[in-house]
């Protein structure tokens, strides 16, 4: 068994790693947004219809691209500006765990969300924006202090639900020009890949830290 230096371990809080990764992670997730802002402003001032040409069309097969591509856009800068603070940071604690993790689990939770919209939702509508991924690190991070059990995730579990714990109304059918099945779908995603991509406990926990093997593709 390996061990490793407690200040080198990113997953312990308090060590000097670990607030290197939550600031590594920070900056990455500021970096998102402005490449979001500038999608938003090209589809605006140059009248390009990203919407209609990549969004999600329910029941369509000329809207299914849109599952990978509606998390890029969005119904105007307001839209985007509800978006951007919570995918900052929920972002930036789903990022700290793990780059190859992140990858990993946004992208099943795109495909959770992106198709669960695709099957229910109206076809008569188009489906954009960055709710559903939202969601989806909303899950993550909601189930991940239960199965992972350590202090860290239980404390981000009750900050997450005390910033964002009404949002969780917004699963159900509520305003008609809210995609709930993205959100449902997004946040189901959430919990599968938070249970699927864990980290396990540690076999040894002595004052040098410990290997906490994960379970990855």
């Amino acid at each position: 068994m390996t061990l490793h230096p407690v200040n080198g371990d990113p997953h312990r809080f308090g060590t000097g790693a670990f607030y290197a990764s939550i600031g590594r992670a920070f900056v990455a997730m500021c970096a998102v947004v402005p490449v979001l802002f500038l999608i938003e402003g090209l589809d605006t001032w140059l009248g390009a219809g990203f919407d209609a040409a990549a969004g999600i069309i329910p029941q369509r097969i000329e809207g299914l691209d849109g599952v990978f591509f509606s998390p890029f856009l969005h119904h105007g800068f307001e839209h985007l500006y509800s978006n951007s603070i919570p995918l900052i940071l929920l972002g930036t604690f789903v990022l700290a765990a793990g780059a190859r993790r992140f990858l990993w689990s946004t992208l099943v939770i795109v495909l959770a969300s992106g198709l669960g919209v695709w099957f229910t939702g109206s076809p008569n509508t188009i489906v954009v924006g960055a709710s559903g991924v939202i969601f989806g690190y909303l899950g993550i991070l909601l189930t991940r202090g239960i199965f992972e059990r350590s202090w860290w995730n239980f404390a981000v579990f009750l900050l997450v639900g005390l910033l964002y714990g009404g949002q969780l109304a917004l699963v159900l059918p509520t305003d008609e020009r809210i995609s709930w099945q993205g959100h449902l779908f997004g946040l189901l995603g959430g919990i599968v890949v938070a249970i699927i991509f864990r980290r396990r406990r540690p076999e040894f926990d002595g004052p040098y830290g410990s290997e906490s093997p994960m379970t990855m593709p």
